[in-house]
């Protein structure tokens, strides 16, 4: 069950932490079946103004206006109080001033996050395998260059060459 990205919902808040509150929305699946899916808000995604405490803004159990802002790599759902507030304060608002009704806009077609697909290494070509194999190498490369320099370059080295016996 996928949330469009960009689009807005009613959510219960159902924890909140320090760096963040929890909220759990109602979603419908491909089958019509009505699924709760739990993303976060971040501290700065609350409110325009700062933030402390959440505990000034959110308590548990609140009802609020959230706007799906991503799906990260691990498959969570970024959440925003913040943009989902200004989308529906300023929206409207807007296309009065542009003599447009809300209808007539042009609406960006919503990006639905869909993490990327492995194909079997029994289905690549020979070059969609070489391809990968350079990946892999060049990753392991950069990862052990750059552990080295953390260590302060080369171990051993000419260091082993000036010691008197």
């Amino acid at each position: 069950m996928q949330l469009e990205i960009g689009s807005v919902h009613e959510g219960r808040v159902k924890g909140i932490t320090q760096y963040g509150a929890f909220v759990e929305i109602a979603a419908a699946d491909e089958t019509g079946a009505v699924r709760t899916v739990t993303g976060m808000v971040h501290i700065s995604e609350i409110s325009d103004t700062f933030v402390r405490d959440i505990h000034d803004h959110l308590n548990e159990q609140d009802t609020v206006r959230v706007k799906v802002l991503a799906y990260t790599p691990e498959g969570r759902l970024s959440l925003s109080i913040r943009k989902a507030a200004e989308q529906s304060g300023g929206g409207e608002q807007d296309a009065e001033q542009s003599g447009r009704s809300p209808k007539q806009r042009r609406q960006p077609k919503p990006y639905v996050y869909e993490p990327k697909r492995t194909v079997p290494q029994s289905e690549m070509s020979f070059e969609d395998k070489l391809k990968h194999f350079t990946q892999q190498s060049e990753e392991k490369r950069y990862e052990l260059r750059r552990g080295n320099e953390r260590r302060g370059g080369s171990r051993g080295g000419s260091a082993r060459g000036n010691r008197k016996s």
